[in-house]
């Protein structure tokens, strides 16, 4: 395998690691400061600009080995049809060799552009969820503190209730035992021959 090629299966293996790193089960915590450091720090962007630019030679290596992969093929069905060229045993298989060659290098890019595609969605879904659990928590934090406040405004109002009522009681109370003072002082009056005075005029 030539170096470019060496390359770009390093390419690959790199996105296939990174993309098992982002959809490992990891900590919220854990995942929250690896995406904001990967998203907010400069060396990650200037990595990720000459990865784009390494993409942008993955694809043209694609396009000539998708070409050289149809030239082989179409060289192979030339020499089957017309028959000549293939009665050697070592002809037959370098056709073979350069056809697999061929698929090989199609296969490696390909697979390479295509896991690039997928994991910056990844990257950009996972930061998206981030984001929305961070709000969720927020939103949580301040309808639980909302409902604290709502229960002790609840509580103070139903206290209030509670005293006025207890006044209320306290007041009937009062004035049914003023009442019964003054009809136990009549009585007593009425049976000591004392003149019966009117206590609510003293």
């Amino acid at each position: 395998m030539t170096i470019y090629y060496t390359l770009t299966f390093g390419l690959l293996a790199s996105e296939m690691l990174a993309f098992c790193l982002f959809v490992a089960p990891v900590p919220f915590k854990v995942r929250r400061r690896l995406f904001r450091f990967l998203s907010e720090s400069p060396l990650v962007a200037k990595f990720a600009y000459g990865i784009k630019i390494s993409f942008i030679f993955v694809a043209v290596l694609f396009v000539d080995a998708l070409q050289r992969m149809f030239r082989i093929t179409t060289e192979v069905e030339i020499a089957k049809s017309s028959g000549q060229g293939m009665q050697d045993v070592r002809t037959e298989t370098s056709f073979a060799a350069r056809k697999f060659y061929a698929q090989r290098n199609v296969y490696l890019t390909g697979f390479c552009l295509f896991l690039s595609l997928v994991l910056t969605r990844t990257f950009y879904i996972i930061q998206d969820l981030i984001h929305t659990q961070e709000e969720y928590a927020k939103l949580k934090q301040t309808t639980a503190n909302n409902s604290r406040d709502n229960l002790k405004a609840g509580d103070q109002e139903k206290e209030v209730e509670r005293l006025k009522r207890d006044l209320e009681a306290l007041k009937q109370q009062a004035r049914s035992q003023a009442a019964e003072y003054d009809r136990l002082a009549d009585q007593y009056n009425k049976e000591t021959g004392k003149p019966v005075s009117d206590k609510r005029k003293d």
